[in-house]
């Protein structure tokens, strides 16, 4: 619990941090763009490639997919916590009356739990990240092809990705139309 509460409190200071940083910032560039002569206006967007492609129809379907070739091993993962956890609730209840033999039975199937739960979770990890990885090379191109769409349709004259903008109003956002020129390719 501990580590939660630092968590939040180094997430804290870096949101402050950061909005010290964007009011420097800001402030910094209206000195410089009151000095500077006014060029003609830009037009800019943002856009989040990453949930662009995966919020796409095709990659819900691939996710369905995943999801029913996986189902016996999350089926599998769901037991083994199911097993786990009745086997520690058993053995703190049972503890002080327990001999040493049976404690240590019920560790090593403790044990022996945790290492096959831990397995399938990093089969079924390994499994998603190839699929992911296979699914972004493969529609690369649609997606390419449909931010060129929506740039062009927009007349926009720069595109930043979300994660190096720290703050943008979210009608700069133009990734909710790629992801509808992704889903119109079929």
């Amino acid at each position: 619990m501990n580590t939660s509460f630092l968590n939040c409190g180094k997430a804290t200071v870096s949101s402050l941090l950061l909005a010290m940083v964007v009011s420097s910032g800001a402030m910094a560039a209206e000195k410089t763009a009151a000095a500077a002569p006014a060029g003609p206006p830009q037009k800019v967007a943002v856009l989040d490639m990453g949930a662009a492609l995966f919020n796409s129809d095709r990659a819900k379907a691939v996710d369905v997919e995943m999801q029913k070739q996986t189902a016996d091993d999350q089926a599998k993962i769901r037991a083994l916590a199911d097993d786990g956890k009745k086997l520690q609730e058993k053995f703190k209840k049972d503890e002080a009356v327990m001999s040493d033999e049976e404690k240590r039975k019920i560790q090593e199937k403790l044990q022996d739990i945790g290492v096959q739960y831990q397995y399938i979770v990093e089969k079924l990890q390994k499994m998603s990240q190839e699929r992911r990885q296979q699914f972004q090379e493969t529609y690369a191109p649609n997606l390419i092809q449909a931010i060129t769409e929506v740039v062009q349709e927009g007349q926009y004259d720069m595109v930043f990705r979300t994660e190096a903008v720290p703050y943008y109003s979210t009608g700069y956002d133009i990734t909710a139309r790629v992801t509808e020129k992704l889903n119109a390719k079929k």
